[in-house]
């Protein structure tokens, strides 16, 4: 069967003009704080919808039907096609001079990283700054479910790009129409983002400061307005648990808040996914607050010091943001965890590779995945003893396919293949081994803080242009799963058939 290329391309001007509509957004937020930039940023704006404009009135006659392999495709370039045109903010108003820079900013922004270049965030005009949460916010839930949610009038099915698009393997369905589920997810996401703006405002946070960290805390992200990151605000430490809720609920499956606000708790605290996701982050977060607490100098890892309210408080503080923020790889620092003890350095390097919830919008392995490999590691032990007997991986009360079981499998074994790919390729660009393991684990995870030259109080404007581009690499792969990129290399693809 050939490509639908029509239908492709219409959606990509789709994309762009939506790109374009949030560029201009950031115009809008220039013009208020009269930072300069605000004609660069219309400029962006406009010659993006033109852009995609002209594509959807070229491509307008395609026809509506759309098969799995154009799904993927309209994914995986639909992302790069949103990074290349979200470099042009940057560009025409001088932020990032260097293009390797700004695709590599703006990759990640869209992917939820985090990871940044700039060496002085402070010092960049509003309106950019503005424009760089939106881009973690669009990525957070997906581009493609966005655009599927707000124009089902495309009269195309939906469910090809929705699968290929929502993390976590398998998408959990609220409503039988697809248009329906991606809104209902889009207005948790929405009332979340609003909910922490006003609460980190009440809480201390200018405006402008509370609606971008809100931008990019339920995104995952980790873009902060300020160069020390969430650390700026050690004494108000209100404001730190305000991020450590919203981080929490942005790295659990958006299903179970729809169920929430439906009324149905019980759903909530019957999901395996949801207790073992809880119960990692407290018994984590006990262990780096008793090792700070014991072990650690305040002063040599960056917490307040003399302590605001007291020693043990700010010790469960800094261990409970830093590990939410890594799980859901938010990526927001509150302290140097690598000053934290050879222990934690390792430690928290582990937890690059959990990741938050199936359904949520952090990168990572997921929980999900972990609890099936571990319950069917258990259930091998069973099976030696009892070759005959059927014993399937259950969760949630339910038998889980042996494809399921396999997919992960697969997807664990080739998850880590490209970690170790990532650092060799990073090693021979003469970048030390802490650095390059540390480097590949975040950019796949998309949690941001790396280790080594890379860690949490450093950038990543050192990196090498040809290690820009293999993170940005990296980070698209990690947060579109895999799959639905590295199938678009294989030859098989593309065979017409």
């Amino acid at each position: 069967m050939k490509l639908n290329y029509k239908i492709i391309f219409h959606f990509l001007g789709l994309l762009l003009l939506f790109n374009g509509g949030f560029m201009l957004l950031s115009a809008l937020v220039s013009f208020i704080y009269k930072d300069g930039v605000t004609l660069g940023l219309v400029v962006s704006g406009g010659l993006t919808m033109m852009v995609g404009f002209l594509i959807m009135l070229l491509t307008k006659s395609h026809s509506k039907e759309m098969n799995k392999r154009e799904g993927y495709i309209v994914v995986a370039f639909g992302w790069v096609v949103m990074a290349l045109s979200g470099t042009i903010p940057y560009l025409l108003t001088g932020s990032i001079t260097s293009f390797s820079s700004a695709f590599f900013e703006t990759m990640s922004g869209y992917t939820t990283t985090g990871a940044t270049i700039l060496n002085d965030i402070e010092a960049m005009p509003k309106g950019v700054l503005f424009w760089r949460s939106l881009t973690h916010w669009i990525g957070g839930m997906g581009i493609i479910v966005l655009a599927v949610a707000i124009l089902p009038l495309l009269g195309i099915g939906g469910m090809q790009l929705f699968a290929a698009e929502a993390p976590g393997p398998s998408a959990d369905k609220l409503h039988p129409r697809i248009t329906d589920t991606a809104k209902r997810l889009w207005l948790i996401y929405f009332g979340y983002t609003v909910a922490e703006t006003i609460l980190l405002k009440v809480a201390g946070m200018t405006f402008f400061d509370a609606i971008n960290h809100s931008l990019c805390t339920l995104s995952t992200g980790g873009f902060s307005t300020k160069n020390a990151s969430v650390a700026y605000w050690n004494g108000q430490p209100i404001i730190q648990y305000i991020i450590i809720v919203f981080m929490f609920l942005a790295g659990t499956n958006f299903v179970l808040s729809y169920f929430a606000f439906k009324g149905k708790v019980q759903k909530v605290f019957k999901d395996e996914e949801f207790k073992l996701y809880f119960k990692f982050i407290a018994a984590f977060t006990i262990i780096a607050a008793l090792i700070i607490y014991f072990k650690t100098d305040p002063s040599l890892s960056s917490i307040e010091h003399p302590m605001v309210w007291g020693k043990a408080e700010s010790a469960f503080r800094h261990s409970l943001f830093q590990v939410i923020s890594v799980i859901t790889t938010t990526g927001f620092i509150t302290a140097d965890y690598t000053l934290w003890t050879p222990f934690l350095m390792v430690f928290f390097f582990g937890l690059l590779f959990l990741g938050g919830s199936a359904g949520s919008t952090s990168g990572g392995i997921k929980v999900v995945r972990h609890l099936l490999l571990i319950k069917n590691g258990f259930l091998e032990f069973k099976r030696a003893l009892h070759p005959n007997a059927v014993v399937p991986v259950r969760y949630n009360g339910k038998a889980v396919s042996g494809e399921i079981v396999f997919n992960i499998l697969a997807f664990f074994i080739l998850y880590m293949l490209s970690f170790i790919v990532g650092a060799l390729v990073f090693s021979m660009m003469d970048i030390d081994f802490m650095s390059s393991i540390g480097l590949s684990a975040s950019s796949l995870g998309n949690v941001g803080p790396a280790l080594g030259n890379f860690g949490p109080v450093n950038n990543y404007a050192s990196l090498p242009t040809l290690g820009k581009w293999w993170a940005s690499f990296l980070m698209l792969i990690g947060r579109l799963e895999l799959f639905t990129v590295l199938i678009l290399l294989t030859p098989f693809f593309w065979r017409n058939r």
